[in-house]
């Protein structure tokens, strides 16, 4: 029995000993870590105490206070949000400095372009160029409205541009004749049935249109990449992932084991439940930058907006060309459509074709162009961008991996067993999730509620939809905003409002016509007479009619 009794007393002694070297475990090494966190030693416990009022770590003995979890729960949040912010940090940057680059590119392409046309038009035309430069001018600010986001319809635009420098021309080369405004509007329906500057025209819309609509919507593509990245980077944190944060980077404090750094699968749970929403932002990503990819392998190609616009001038050139070679013609059958028009008065000289157009013309000298923006070209800004886009694909996705595969917040793969499992020191068991919401029903860092998806990030993948279909359409030389209008006939622009004076073929003119702006009394020798077929026409309709009644 006494045996028995010194036992107890002994293993009584030995239990107290132990307790009080528990108890009096030093914080000392917390400390540290503490204050170089920025963070004030005042009432930071020596020695640990115990942890019944801690909220989220252990309850057991520990060297933090609740202010203290509650500041390195705060610290947590902190750090996890410039953790995103420095993994999206290149991504961003590549959008923000390629929109800045093909922005500028593009814009100083325009401005030399129209600068080009200028001096090049001016040596070869003169006064009569300056005398009707606004014509050229309005195509270039039309150019850069639609470029910048200008609500421009650019097969309408250009179609205005070819109308108006026919009236001009037209003028020019029948300068012995008064021209009133309606008789001008009749001329500029005929654009495309007299084709008088060739197939130029048709060409260039095609070429310019395809290019503008690339460029603009490749630029758009950037913008909104940029965008999409610099929100969702500002990630916006559940309590339950805070307390998973806390618990991950700073429980290990409250322990007295400031040094010890998490498993790299427990870190890879938390942050896949933290960013689930964010995951599921990466199937639409994908669909995007295999867009921008697409439709940069245009501008590349048949859509190279560089090599449609730095010979502009010389395809112009060229289609005045055309209509001063076929000014006889054009002239005869606008004649024929609109009416004779009245000829100045004798008093007043007339000039010749030879006279109006005296062309210096030289050929397209590549040398010549200006420098472009930065001194650089569109396919080594394509090259460059291309390559940023594919290492952006999946980029959502493995911001956990990219988080937690460095030494800088886990211990990493190696140290398996060496590491802060959530509750202590050693290997961390449960099995690493997939990415996405729906993945995380079972979390077991941090709860998360899959029935309601992020509103926000549900937004940006609507925004990606949407640029996504406008790159498809770019890359098919379709512009979303007018990709109809083709259809709607003549609805606006110069192409529309032609009264019953214009004939709208030439094949079936008729001088039934009444003549527009002009006074045929004055100029009978030269007005073609009814052809008698026309009057044929016309006594067989009235008989029709005649007899329609009697068989009523």
């Amino acid at each position: 029995m006494w045996r028995f009794a010194a036992v107890v007393c002994t293993f009584s002694v030995l239990s107290l000993s132990m307790g009080a070297d528990v108890k009096a475990r030093s914080c000392s090494e917390v400390r540290q870590a503490y204050t170089a966190k920025g963070f004030s030693l005042v009432n930071v416990p020596h020695q640990e105490i115990s942890g019944e009022h801690l909220r989220i770590c252990s309850q057991g003995y520990t060297c933090c206070t609740s202010e203290m979890e509650d500041k390195l729960s705060q610290q947590s949040k902190l750090e996890f949000e410039d953790l995103v912010d420095e993994t999206s940090h290149t991504l961003r940057t590549t959008f923000v400095s390629r929109h800045k680059k093909f922005d500028e590119f593009f814009l100083e392409l325009l401005d030399n372009t129209e600068k080009s046309l200028n001096d090049m038009f001016v040596r070869t035309y003169g006064k009569l160029y300056t005398q009707n430069s606004e014509v050229f001018q309005d195509l270039f600010t039309e150019l850069k409205r639609y470029y910048t986001g200008g609500n421009v319809n650019l097969e309408e635009m250009l179609n205005d541009f070819w109308a108006r420098l026919l009236e001009r021309m037209f003028q020019l080369l029948n300068s012995q004749y008064h021209f009133t405004d309606d008789y001008l509007e009749c001329i500029s329906k005929y654009t495309d049935q007299l084709k008088p500057f060739g197939d130029v025209p048709r060409k260039l819309k095609a070429q310019v249109t395809r290019a503008f609509i690339a460029a603009r919507t490749f630029v758009q593509g950037l913008t909104v990449g940029r965008e999409v990245a610099n929100r969702v980077s500002k990630v916006s944190l559940t309590p339950p992932c805070i307390r998973g944060l806390m618990k991950m980077l700073y429980c290990p404090y409250c322990r007295a084991m400031p040094a010890l750094k998490p498993c790299n699968n427990y870190c890879l749970n938390v942050m896949k439940g933290c960013l689930a929403n964010q995951a599921d932002l990466d199937p639409e990503w994908n669909l995007f930058i295999d867009a921008m990819l697409q439709v940069a392998e245009r501008l590349e190609g048949p859509f190279n907006i560089e090599s449609v616009m730095e010979p502009i001038d010389v395809k112009i050139s060229e289609a005045i060309m055309n209509m001063q070679d076929n000014s006889l013609q054009v002239s005869s059958k606008v004649f024929q459509g609109c009416g004779q028009p009245k000829p100045i008065g004798m008093g007043r000289s007339t000039r010749g074709i030879s006279d109006v157009f005296n062309p210096r013309f030289r050929p397209y000298n590549p040398e010549e162009r200006p420098t472009t923006a930065a001194g650089t070209s569109l396919d080594r800004l394509v090259i460059d961008i291309k390559e940023k886009l594919k290492h952006s694909k999946k980029f959502w996705s493995t911001i956990p991996d990219s988080i937690c595969s460095g030494d800088k917040v886990t211990a990493g793969k190696s140290n398996e067993d060496e590491c802060w499992n959530g509750h202590t020191k050693g290997r961390y068991s449960p099995e690493v999730l997939n990415n996405g919401l729906t993945n995380q029903i079972n979390n077991p860092e941090v709860e998360v509620d899959i029935t309601r998806p992020d509103t926000f990030i549900r937004q940006q993948i609507m925004t990606l939809r949407v640029m996504t279909n406008k790159l498809r359409n770019a890359y098919n030389g379709n512009d979303v905003n007018f990709q109809d209008t083709s259809d709607e006939g003549s609805g606006s622009g110069s192409g529309s409002g032609c009264t019953e004076a214009c004939v709208t073929e030439f094949d079936f003119i008729s001088t039934e016509a009444p003549a527009v702006g002009a006074d045929r009394s004055e100029d009978k020798a030269s007005a073609v007479k009814p052809s008698y077929s026309l009057v044929l026409t016309f006594v067989l309709t009235c008989t029709f009619f005649a007899l329609q009644r009697q068989w009523r």
